[in-house]
């Protein structure tokens, strides 16, 4: 008894002391005012709580309120910095390298592989990410793989009636656009039963990394395993056609294969993994929303310019992870070398300061602002990112989801089967997989 008191004591005076001395380096840094919250789980229970609700807003606003939009946190076991405020998250964008590295919590990165492109450094990203974009520019989508894009797309949609949940099925052709894209395998078994593995990795990003704590982290950690093991496969084989001097694909696993950096099964396994992730989540959450919001917005059926609209309101990039590479003066806060930050996009886009009414869907806010001459403003609407990170699939994306959006409401009138909501944890999606009620208009309608 006597033992546990005391070790209950330790504890207490250990977490006053740690709050002592957080409050204490705060004021001789610097730094940007906030909460690092309770010791070791800081305030992570409070984000979460937030991103899954329908409305997340509130953890932002409160605190850009209270501290300013550039303010301190505690997230997912370390100090960070939040940026609400364009202009910081333009300086953290393009000093990527130079002040800032690229940092994502555990699970994400251990799920990833350290050969993804989002976790390459240095001239290694620099190298991968415009080979990643030779694959995906307008002139390649045009060439080569608009046929394809809309052939998958067709091919989904024949299959369409009555209930269709619509998330599932925009995951699908997502999926199997990319696979093809990859690694030229048109869809069938192997491809939908590798894109149900990938359900479960992405379950656990944001988790605890560790296996023994957490359930949804280990059940991540196997499936990703799997999707490793059936990508291997498919780059053994490759390879081995490759070495034999049989015709190579023209595909990204044979630019790869063939590439003067000779990289190992591994590397290219890692690599592959990760962009059919990056495809696959956000290109079909883009057309859900699209849909979504069209449903909503009758009004914007009639000229399908949503795309712009549903990239701000949707936000299916919520913001970037990255981590000062030395102490930073910005803004008259020191940024401590180490620490975390997050600029989030999501912050600026829905702040009415930037656009107005910015929490309503409103395609009609770009055509005023082409129409007096000019284009989408660069500091304050960042969907894809920017500087030497910004999505490399970014042209691709917008294909995709615009020759969905004109098969689909070319080809079928639709109404929702139920009631659905947004939640945007552990990644933007409806909650319900978004379920639609469709019928075929008339024959040979186009």
């Amino acid at each position: 008894m006597d033992f546990l008191l005391s070790l209950l004591c330790s504890l207490g005076l250990s977490a006053v002391f740690l709050l002592l001395l957080r409050q204490l380096r705060c004021r001789v840094l610097r730094l940007p005012p906030g909460s690092l919250g309770l010791p070791f789980i800081g305030e992570t229970l409070q984000l979460i709580s937030a991103y899954k609700s329908d409305n997340p807003e509130p953890f932002i606003d409160r605190r850009v309120k209270r501290y300013g939009a550039i303010f301190t946190t505690h997230v997912f076991g370390e100090p960070t910095v939040f940026s609400a405020d364009p202009e910081m998250n333009r300086f953290i964008l393009l000093n990527e390298g130079k002040l800032f590295d690229c940092s994502y919590p555990g699970s994400i990165s251990s799920l990833l592989g350290k050969h993804s492109l989002l976790l390459m450094k240095g001239s290694l990203h620099k190298r991968m990410h415009s080979f990643t974009m030779s694959f995906a520019n307008s002139a390649i989508i045009k060439e080569h793989l608009l046929v394809d894009i809309d052939r998958l797309i067709r091919l989904n949609l024949d299959s369409w009636k009555d209930r269709v949940f619509l998330m599932e099925e925009a995951k699908k052709i997502t999926f199997e656009l990319t696979v093809k894209q990859l690694m030229s395998l048109d869809p069938g078994e192997w491809s939908e039963g590798l894109r149900k593995e990938y359900v479960l990795v992405i379950e656990g990003f944001f988790t605890l990394p560790v296996r023994l704590l957490s359930t949804t982290y280990r059940r991540a950690i196997k499936a990703r395993t799997k999707v490793a093991e059936a990508l291997a496969v498919v780059v053994r084989q490759r390879r081995r056609q490759t070495e034999t001097g049989q015709k190579m694909m023209n595909d990204m696993l044979g630019a790869l294969l063939a590439s003067g950096d000779r990289f190992s099964d591994d590397q290219i396994v890692d690599f592959m993994l990760a962009l059919l992730i990056a495809g696959y989540e956000t290109t079909s959450t883009i057309i859900t929303l699209a849909v979504k919001f069209l449903t909503d917005t009758p009004l914007a059926l009639a000229e399908l310019k949503v795309v712009h609209e549903t990239l701000r309101v949707g936000n299916i990039i919520s913001g970037i992870f990255r981590r000062a590479m030395t102490d930073v003066n910005v803004r008259g806060y020191t940024i401590p070398k180490g620490w975390r930050l997050f600029a989030s996009f999501r912050a600026v886009h829905l702040n009415s300061q930037h656009f107005k009414d910015a929490r309503s869907f409103n395609p009609w806010r770009w055509q005023s602002n082409w129409e007096a001459g000019g284009g989408s403003p660069g500091n304050v609407y960042t969907p894809f990112g920017g500087g030497p990170r910004m999505c490399p699939g970014f042209e691709l994306a917008r294909v995709v989801v615009s020759v969905f959006l004109h098969r689909f409401v070319t080809q079928f009138s639709w109404a929702v089967a139920e009631e659905d909501r947004l939640v945007f944890f552990p990644t933007t999606r409806t909650q319900k997989r978004y379920p639609i009620i469709v019928k075929r208009r008339d024959e040979g309608t186009e």
